[in-house]
């Protein structure tokens, strides 16, 4: 009799488990998949003529304090066809999605260099948006601005500005103390680079966001609009200098980050055990 009760125990507690077994299997098809938050995509900056990599000092601050993984290309200005080796070779090192933001000649590179399919957003910061076929030299003879008064060549064929005629050229909202360092600094352009075209542009497939700067005196400022209106980006206009990521860094990387924000990643799913 007892051994019967026994085994009767048995199957009841058998029987329960099985249930249980049962409903844990049926909670772990039906759990609700939780998408996993998008990585941030990785951050290339491309400095313009006239200046290196340091310049963006301000700006890549805040973008790393942000968590953004930042890298900034030092371009050697020697032609157009070297700047955009240079920068590419950079773009290309990065692992996953990117974002790639460029100043003023910067931006032309950019538009050369920026054809890998990891690049997801392009941002232009006052900033040449050329088109394939489309030299630099006849955009700024047909939007001229101080700047073609103010390059001063050297013997190699290289350009610089005017050290009397930096600040009100290039960075007029910057301190003067500030403007003259940077014009004793400054990196020489070849002057080739104004007659050299690219044979593609990465805006015409790449979304694009662009930073107008409303009193710049290197683009024009309605070159600038024309650029962000022909590739339909995403514009901002500050009231600003050349070096609109210089005088107003927050600002600029405000856009950087919608841009970066606005960059679509694969997301991971996970499950709940």
């Amino acid at each position: 009799m007892q051994r019967s009760r026994f085994f009767v125990m048995m199957l009841v507690v058998a029987t329960a488990y099985a249930a249980t077994g049962d409903a844990q299997s049926s909670y772990r098809r039906t759990a609700p998949v939780i998408a996993k938050p998008a990585a941030k995509p990785a951050i290339v900056l491309v400095h313009g003529a006239f200046a290196n990599a340091s310049g963006w000092d301000a700006v890549i601050r805040i973008l790393q304090a942000q968590g953004y993984e930042v890298s900034a290309v030092e371009n050697p200005l020697s032609s157009y066809e070297a700047d955009i080796e240079t920068t590419k070779r950079l773009i290309d090192a990065q692992k996953g999605p990117t974002v790639v933001v460029a100043h003023s000649y910067g931006g032309a590179v950019m538009t050369a260099a920026a054809t890998n399919p990891n690049v997801k957003a392009l941002v232009y910061l006052a900033a040449f948006a050329n088109d394939a076929n489309e030299p630099l030299g006849a955009l700024l003879e047909k939007y001229p601005s101080k700047a073609l008064t103010a390059f001063v060549p050297d013997s190699g064929g290289f350009l610089t500005i005017d050290r009397a005629k930096f600040h009100d050229v290039f960075a007029q909202d910057l301190p003067l103390a500030e403007t003259t360092v940077m014009a004793v600094t400054q990196k020489p352009l070849n002057n080739s680079a104004f007659k050299a075209a690219t044979t593609v542009a990465a805006w015409r497939s790449v979304p694009s966001w662009f930073v107008v700067a409303q009193h710049d005196n290197v683009i024009n400022p309605d070159l600038e609009r024309f650029f962000a209106k022909r590739m339909g980006a995403t514009t901002t206009e500050i009231n600003s200098s050349h070096v609109v990521f210089m005088s107003h860094p927050k600002e600029v990387a405000a856009v950087i980050e919608a841009a970066a924000r606005a960059v679509s990643t694969t997301t991971a799913t996970i499950k709940k055990p």
